[in-house]
């Protein structure tokens, strides 16, 4: 009876542990899918960003909305960002508004820097991006989930103060940071999450705190990974000021 209890138990934990292995490779999946999804597969796509931002509090609150597109092409030739004819119009108008009066709305200026080439760049070159933050991470582990009503892993990390440039740690005497990535059975990412919180004192009297999260959603294009949809949040506060944004960029691929 004995024997047959040790048998059943034996047996039991060895398929757990086949279960676990069975699992426990998402963060090798994730890395070989990273590594053969940064192609070169040209492309032409519309990119769109919408912006928001709101500085100082209800009793002097300025808020400024932004709207901008523009087209581009990724290929042998490099990165080409295009801005219309229209858009171009719109930019010209809102500069000279802007030069009579300093209050003036202006939303295709204030997108503009989410639709240049180094604000583009990382969603045309997603595997690279996100290869990069993973190397600042800490793997935490994995877990069964879905996405869009199919199954998928997430694999998780924690984000380290260690790992931040010096400069940036000297004023920091908090820190919290995490990134969770989605991924399909073959680790191709899905969609990644991060969230990052800074608490820190200048000048030995200021303090200030920061939180900041994105949010990227991925496709494939050939042999090359993007992000089709980027959105991204931040608030602080600080010397008695308090200011919060939110960032969406879409890629729209063409052809």
């Amino acid at each position: 009876m004995q024997t047959n209890l040790r048998a059943v138990l034996v047996y039991s934990l060895f398929l757990s542990l086949l279960s676990a292995n069975a699992y426990a490779d998402g963060l090798s999946d994730l890395k070989s899918a990273l590594a053969r999804l940064q192609g070169q597969t040209p492309l032409k796509a519309i990119v769109e960003a919408k912006t928001w931002n709101r500085q100082g509090d209800s009793k002097d609150v300025e808020e400024t909305v932004g709207l901008a597109a523009v087209s581009l092409e990724e290929g042998a030739r490099g990165l080409q960002v295009l801005y219309s004819k229209d858009m171009l119009t719109k930019l010209e108008a809102e500069e000279r508004l802007k030069e009579k009066d300093s209050k003036a709305k202006t939303p295709t200026l204030s997108a503009l820097s989410e639709v240049n080439s180094s604000a583009l760049r990382p969603m045309l070159f997603a595997a690279s991006s996100l290869s990069r933050i993973m190397e600042k991470a800490n793997y935490k582990g994995e877990r069964n989930d879905s996405y869009n009503g199919k199954p998928a892993r997430v694999v998780s990390f924690e984000l380290s103060m260690d790992k931040l440039p010096e400069r940036d740690r000297k004023y920091m005497k908090k820190y919290e940071g995490s990134l969770d990535v989605w991924i399909a059975s073959d680790g191709t990412p899905l969609l990644s999450r991060s969230s990052q919180y800074i608490h820190g004192r200048a000048f030995l009297v200021v303090s200030f705190d920061i939180k900041n999260e994105e949010e990227w959603v991925y496709g494939v294009i050939g042999d090359r990974l993007v992000a089709v949809k980027k959105e991204n949040k931040n608030s602080g506060s600080g010397m008695g000021e308090k200011g919060e944004g939110k960032v969406v960029k879409t890629l729209q691929i063409q052809g």
